[in-house]
């Protein structure tokens, strides 16, 4: 089983733009940077993806080995103690980054994996593809994501 319940896929890659993903990443001044990303989405059981256009100190920072964490709540599907994510709708991702910015069948499939409207907002397709393959997700309250679905 892997450290995303597939029962999540679909929240995620529907997150945009009301349950918008935060991906926060350590940036040299010690501070953390937030970002909102509408086209973050499952890459595998194991694996977030998303498309990084190029412009802010995001893109800037982020490279091969860089820590990411990738924030998602949607209160539609849990809080109050009950429904899919009872720990007030929110997951949270730990992991390390894979940057591909040269063509190829792992950049092409995270391109073809989000939304239409990120596609939309990058229509040369100058950005990059970055893999945040997961050390570990939890709910909330600390409780692994694999514990519910």
């Amino acid at each position: 089983m892997g450290k995303i319940p597939e029962v999540l896929n679909q929240h995620i890659l529907d997150a945009y733009p009301d349950n918008v993903c935060l991906v926060a990443t350590h940036q040299p001044d010690g501070y953390c940077q937030v970002s909102p990303r509408g086209s973050v989405h499952v890459y595998d059981q194991d694996t977030l993806a998303y498309w990084d256009r190029g412009a802010g100190s995001t893109y800037e920072t982020v490279e091969n080995g860089t820590k990411v964490t990738v924030f998602f709540r949607n209160s539609n599907i849990g809080g109050s103690g009950k429904g899919l994510l009872p720990a007030g709708g929110v997951a949270r991702f730990y992991g390390i980054a894979e940057v591909h910015a040269e063509d190829g069948e792992i950049r092409e499939k995270v391109w073809n994996g989000m939304i239409e409207h990120e596609r939309g907002r990058d229509p040369e397709k100058k950005g990059r593809a970055v893999l945040v393959r997961l050390e570990k997700a939890d709910q909330l309250n600390h409780k692994p994501l694999s514990e519910i679905g």
